[in-house]
């Protein structure tokens, strides 16, 4: 493995014309958190770079909307998105901004170097225009009639409700999203850069160097390559932005996508005077934090005009996530469909943690994954009040009430199978939380941390201290052999909680925080050098009393936030507030109890009438069951093993009293591919296969009629 002098990390930059959402936190800024709290603990060079992305249509359009100028706009979000990271605790080296006259000059630079080199072939073409406004309209700003499913809301991009991908020329009676107006088609000049031409070494970089990157990133770029790139105009007509430094080019600013990834360079050179060290030298690695939607400007275009400029690092990773809904229907900032960092930090004050938690623990890593309110209640107290806050709470107490609030002696000639067991999983879980987060797995690495907890919670229930220090002598006070006991058990739940402390530092840093407050130690001990030691907290040192580090999570509020989020979105109707309502787009889940939930067979009455876009939801796939096997102390569950095509997954199906395990093996299926995933037996399932009924309750598959390829869509 090659050894890296310093790391550089990156986070999209975020669009100043709105605030943040959950969405944003899930998809790249909290696991680029992670990884840098993660490589500061282990004592590396790194900086962690980002900044608002304060140029293209999206500001224009708002200042358009709001009457002000485009610079009013990027002021008041920037300042609103900047406060809500640092809230969070997102601990960026440096959030900086597109409008900064260093980022201009960079990108400016940037441009004519390619410029220069003869790189850029400059066209004339024909695009939109609306003569009400006096502006050149993006694709995006183009609304009209869809070609495919008659939406007469459809963008000149795509289609949200069949998810068609679309040119404005597709539309039927295509308008100004600015001004209803009609648009007409203008001539205008643009510099277009030859992707086309850097196709050979993106299919080698990529295709051959770098097939460990996740599935969805490396799948998005062969998919790309595949299909051949094609020259990009890099230039735009508009007011706002990094001007195009060449004479000629008045109206022209450079195109967004050309700017924004720049911004990283510029942030950069404003953190440190040694930037170039961290964006020229080949032992540095550079790690891209994005959504998916942002995969090819990072992976193909970006690094194309790097490779152009030359004298840059590629990037190493680009660790994409999939995308977040929100109970059951996606994202969308103009239905204010969203839960909005800053007003959750106002609702929940002092709890940020417990958000970094959940959306960690719910991490849209390989598939879209769906955050609701409930499950952030159920996480809450049944994980971190339950198991992590309570193993640490009742540490403390019962050190403060049986060895007088100081760290007790352990003494090595009682030590048990036991008390050597717990010593070995902690150490052992160093390994294994480090092992994840150098694959960028935080949710496995998450849970492996709560394991440790769950681990010391099991210990103390099992040694019961409070039981033997019933065992007293003459004084009343435990006996000396009794004493021992107590000294051992709480001796070893002081430094397993010492070293929870490191091990959750990376995730829930207030929490950590709290923990070496209490422990009465300095930051220092959360160095990653220290995680796994038997010997953090001295013998005889003396701790705070304990304070409770997350509090439960109330009905009340769980429903105050479901309210709001129905009350402010703009059509609450059609949205799917149940987590669970899969089961009305009349699809069985067979992996619950037989016969299906909604009456089942060729009887059941049909369920209530879904629109379209309810059914576009599914992410319906087809999968081959590589290996089936029947579910401990479960009659009705099998464990299936299911082949996606672009990865494999675990299903757990509850098709046990149907069918054999043996006789499945190869069976082509449907699988949900796009639901939420739930704990079943201990069992993580990550899909649902789709099943039929007859009269008599016997199940069927619901098959391809001949065998395709896996991850085929079913439509």
């Amino acid at each position: 493995m090659k050894e890296f002098k310093r790391y550089l990390l990156t986070a999209a930059l975020p669009y100043a014309n709105g605030p943040l959402h959950i969405g944003h936190l899930a998809g790249c800024y909290l696991p680029a958190d992670i990884y840098a709290r993660y490589l500061r603990a282990q004592k590396k060079d790194i900086k962690f770079v980002c900044g608002s992305d304060e140029h293209g249509v999206p500001i224009t359009i708002r200042a358009m909307k709001e009457g002000i100028q485009p610079q009013e706009v990027v002021d008041k979000y920037h300042a609103i998105i900047k406060d809500s990271f640092e809230q969070i605790g997102i601990s960026f080296d440096i959030y900086s901004r597109t409008s900064n006259a260093v980022h201009h000059k960079t990108a400016s630079d940037f441009f004519t170097n390619l410029y220069d080199k003869g790189l850029f072939e400059e066209k004339e073409t024909e695009q939109y225009y609306d003569e009400e406004k006096k502006t050149f309209l993006a694709d995006r700003y183009i609304i009209g009639t869809c070609p495919v499913c008659g939406n007469e809301n459809a963008y000149g991009d795509q289609c949200e409700r069949c998810g068609s991908s679309l040119s404005p020329d597709q539309l039927i009676n295509p308008k100004s999203a600015l001004s209803d107006a009609v648009p007409v088609k203008k001539k205008t000049k643009h510099w277009y850069f030859p992707l086309q031409n850097y196709e050979p070494f993106l299919k080698q970089w990529i295709l051959e160097e770098h097939t460990d990157w996740k599935n969805n990133v490396y799948g998005q770029c062969k998919s790309w390559l595949d299909k051949g790139l094609q020259p990009r105009a890099m230039t735009r007509d508009s007011s706002w932005g990094v001007k195009v430094p060449l004479p000629g080019a008045e109206g022209k600013v450079l195109y967004v996508w050309f700017d924004a990834p720049i911004g990283y360079i510029s942030a950069t050179k404003e953190l440190t005077e040694n930037w170039a060290d961290y964006w020229c030298k080949e032992d540095t690695k550079l790690v891209h934090f994005i959504g998916k939607d942002n995969i090819v400007f990072h992976c193909i275009i970006f690094p194309a005009m790097l490779k152009a400029h030359g004298n840059f690092v590629l990037p190493d990773n680009v660790p994409a996530n999939e995308f977040l809904n929100i109970e059951g229907d996606k994202v969308s900032t103009s239905r204010n469909w969203a839960v909005w960092v800053d007003e959750y930090l106002k609702d929940f004050p002092d709890q940020q943690d417990v958000l970094r938690y959940v959306l960690c623990a719910n991490a849209p890593e390989t598939k879209d994954n769906d955050f609701t309110w409930k499950d952030f209640q159920d996480r809450t107290n049944s994980e971190l009040v339950s198991i992590f806050g309570n193993f640490v709470n009742r540490t403390f107490v019962l050190m403060h009430k049986l060895c007088k609030g100081k760290v007790p002696k352990l003494h090595e000639d009682i030590l048990d199978d036991a008390d050597k067991k717990l010593f070995e999983e902690i150490q052992n879980s160093k390994f294994k939380i480090q092992n994840l987060l150098d694959q960028y797995k935080f949710r496995d690495a998450l849970y492996e941390v709560i394991d440790l907890a769950r681990k010391g919670n099991k210990y103390m229930q099992d040694k019961q201290p409070w039981i033997v220090a019933r065992q007293t002598g003459d004084d009343g006070q435990p006996n000396g052999e009794a004493q021992k006991q107590i000294d051992n058990t709480l001796h070893i739940c002081l430094q397993l909680t010492a070293n929870l402390a490191i091990f959750i530092n990376p995730f829930l840093p207030f929490t950590a925080k709290k923990m070496i407050y209490m422990m009465k130690v300095v930051d220092k001990m959360l160095d990653w050098e220290n995680a796994g030691k038997a010997m953090l907290l001295s013998i005889g040192y003396s701790l705070r009393a304990p304070e409770l580090l997350f509090r439960k999570i109330e009905d009340e509020e769980i429903a105050a936030q479901i309210q709001k989020l129905k009350a402010t979105s703009g059509n609450v109707q059609n949205k799917n507030i149940n987590s669970q309502k899969m089961e009305d787009i009349k699809v069985e889940d067979s992996s619950k109890a037989s016969p299906p939930i909604g009456g089942g067979g060729l009887e059941g009455a049909l369920k209530s009438t879904i629109q379209y876009d309810d059914f576009a939801k599914l992410n319906l796939k087809v999968g081959t069951i590589l290996s089936a096997e029947k579910v401990e102390k479960a009659d009705k569950l099998l464990k299936l093993e299911v082949d996606l095509g672009f990865e494999k997954r675990i299903v757990v199906s509850g098709i046990a009293l149907h069918f054999k395990p043996e006789e499945i093996i190869g069976k082509q299926v449907v699988v949900v591919a796009n639901l939420a995933s739930r704990k079943m037996r201990g069992i993580e399932s990550n899909g649902m296969i789709l099943m039929a009924e007859d009269k008599a309750g016997k199940l069927y598959f619901v098959s391809p009629g001949e065998k395709i390829d896996e991850g085929s869509s079913v439509t």
